[in-house]
């Protein structure tokens, strides 16, 4: 006789977080209404719950904080490097010690599951601060130069995927190398971004060396065309990232871009299966898919297809979708009704264009922004599925036969920012991962992610790294024979 249990309800308490009815710009370290008066809400994805007001940046506010990152740029630049490293320092101390408020602020306004954002997300963040402190007072050792200098003013718009996250990736390197920052985040997730802004006040952080303004895109357009900004750093859209680069041309600011991606994921037929299908369910199933660098293609060698497709099923079958903070949930809310319908109209597309589509039995909740995992097979190249980045729970399945029509297969792609490995082999790992044209490479993992690493793409998915000692290179510039400019 066979027995199942059920899953018995483990809700994360929401009181942990105290969410205010409305919160405005941070600007030269003191929260202030928007100059036009604008506000926008912010809704939760998994209940479609109004959590807080906004104020919404305009060109006038951009040109405030870029002011007042200006003008703090003189003393924070002139600090020893230890000096600025004692504030890094007590920025991570303090996320750690308030990750549990941090990790169910960032699940109710972002609809990740909590078990995500409290593993993974809140120990990222700490850790990329402890790490550029540790950078801050070794720069002349960094292999940028002899006493490389710091930008100015550097103007950061981070994506809603990782709304707390992004904004370590961008601010940790920018304030240990000496820059100011006025950063803007996501217009569906600005929560986590303003209680950052709480955070630096709490840990003495000198005002205006970090300004938060939230608002659309017209905002970040603002801040990135702003003469006086000196660095833009953009994690988004392939065609925001175009923009943004023609924005700039001919001027002599600094950038780095993180855009899009379609990463390949690919089984060899000596691969471990158990293990190739929980790195497959990682690497497109984290984070609902909604991961520039998630494995959505599957590439399977035609020997193994028919098991690994078995066991993948199976696996599927045993996810669970729901309440983003209980911690039995494994797939969270789509973040916006927008990226919902998205989601589907690229669906729709592959099963028009004749993929065949399958997901396990799931039920959907009836409020909320929701999208059950999803699997393609019979997928040719030139299905739109196998080309667009879809930014769901949506993984499609191609098959190859040996390891050259493999890479061809992974590279024939307009972005070039992941791709996975998976054999038993060693040889093999580093044979194909040298012709795979991506910025990041796993080899029997998926989604690894440290700050002593660094990150970036290739072709459509951006130019520059962020992370590791290449991060740093971003926001600094070689200084004169004399240490001058």
């Amino acid at each position: 006789m066979t027995m199942s249990f059920d899953y018995a309800p483990a809700p994360e308490s929401r009181s942990v977080v105290d969410i205010a009815p409305s919160y405005g710009l941070f600007i030269d370290g003191e929260f202030t209404d928007a100059a036009d008066g604008k506000v926008f809400k912010t809704v939760s994805p998994s209940s479609e719950e109004v959590l807080s007001e906004i104020a919404q940046a305009g060109a006038a506010d951009v040109d405030r904080a870029v002011k007042a990152a200006r003008k703090a740029f003189e003393k924070w630049s002139a600090l020893p490097g230890s000096e600025r490293a004692k504030y890094l320092f007590r920025i991570a101390r303090i996320i750690q010690e308030r990750s549990r408020e941090l990790a169910v602020l960032e699940t109710l306004d972002n609809g990740k599951p909590i078990k995500e954002t409290r593993d993974a997300d809140l120990p990222l963040v700490a850790a990329h601060f402890f790490y550029y402190a540790g950078w801050a007072d070794k720069l002349e050792h960094a292999g940028l130069g002899r006493n490389p200098l710091p930008l100015g003013v550097a103007g950061q718009v981070i994506p809603w995927n990782f709304p707390l996250l992004m904004l370590a990736w961008k601010i940790a390197p920018a304030l240990a190398t000496g820059n100011t920052v006025v950063l803007k985040p996501a217009e569906t997730t600005p929560l986590s971004a303003l209680f950052f802004a709480d955070i630096c006040r709490q840990a003495g952080l000198p005002k205006g060396v970090v300004n938060i303004l939230p608002g659309y895109g017209d905002t970040g357009a603002a801040l990135v065309a702003h003469p006086d900004v000196n660095k833009v750093a953009f994690t988004g859209s392939t065609a925001v990232g175009k923009a943004i680069a023609r924005q700039i041309a001919g001027t002599d600011k600094k950038v780095t871009l993180e855009l899009g991606g379609k990463g390949a994921n690919i089984v060899f037929d000596d691969a471990p299966i158990d293990q190739a299908v929980e790195g497959i369910v990682n690497g497109i199933f984290f984070n609902q898919g909604q991961v520039c660098c998630a494995g959505s293609r599957l590439l399977v060698q035609e020997s193994i297809e028919d098991e690994l497709l078995d066991s993948l099923k199976r696996r599927l079958s045993t996810l669970r979708l729901g309440d983003p903070l209980d911690k039995n949930t494994d797939i969270g809310a789509i973040n916006s009704e927008e990226q919902l319908s998205r989601i589907t109209s690229l669906v729709e597309a592959g099963e028009a264009e004749g993929a065949e589509r399958w997901s396990p039995a799931c039920e959907l909740p009836t409020s909320g922004y929701w999208f059950a995992p999803t699997l393609f097979t019979n997928v040719t190249q030139a299905h739109t599925i196998a080309r667009d980045e879809i930014f769901g729970p949506v993984l499609s399945v191609l098959t190859f036969r040996t390891p050259d029509e493999a890479v061809a297969k992974a590279n024939n792609s307009q972005y070039g920012l992941s791709a996975g490995i998976w054999t038993e082999k060693g040889s093999r790992i580093l044979a194909v991962a040298n012709k795979l044209r991506a910025g990041v490479v796993w080899a029997n993992t998926f989604n690894k992610f440290d700050p002593t690493s660094p990150f970036g793409g290739y072709k459509e998915s951006g130019f520059g790294r962020e992370g590791g000692r290449h991060g740093l290179e971003a926001y600094l510039a070689p200084s004169s024979p004399e240490g001058e400019r």
